[in-house]
């Protein structure tokens, strides 16, 4: 990984631990946030790379239909899920329910 990448997974991750409990964003949303808005592949892989880091919140990084398409890359058939609503959050068939209810855009400030 270079250091531009190594950066860029930095930059995602301080984002990432913004996200309120109980409230979701997507890959999309932070890369547009980071001004690399063609970059949702990116930060998808620097979420996967997080899950060491036990202050990064990757569970609430979805896709930008609220689908839990990370939920691979986690221990355990559903822990995503598990994690998500444990928060509050309803999920059926591997989607967020009521998605734009608990969306948090990190360009929104409130």
């Amino acid at each position: 990984m270079d250091s531009n990448q190594t950066n860029f997974f930095e930059r995602v991750y301080e984002v990432a631990k913004q996200i309120p409990y109980g409230r979701v964003t997507s890959y999309g949303a932070i890369a547009k946030f980071l001004g690399a808005a063609r970059s949702a592949r990116m930060v998808g892989w620097a979420m996967n790379a997080s899950h060491a880091m036990e202050d990064v919140p990757a569970h609430r990084v979805v896709n930008r239909k609220g689908l839990l398409t990370g939920k691979f890359h986690f221990d355990g058939t559903n822990l995503m899920q598990q994690l998500l609503e444990s928060e509050g959050l309803k999920v059926v068939d591997n989607q967020i329910v009521d998605f734009e209810k608990y969306f948090w855009d990190p360009a929104d400030k409130d």
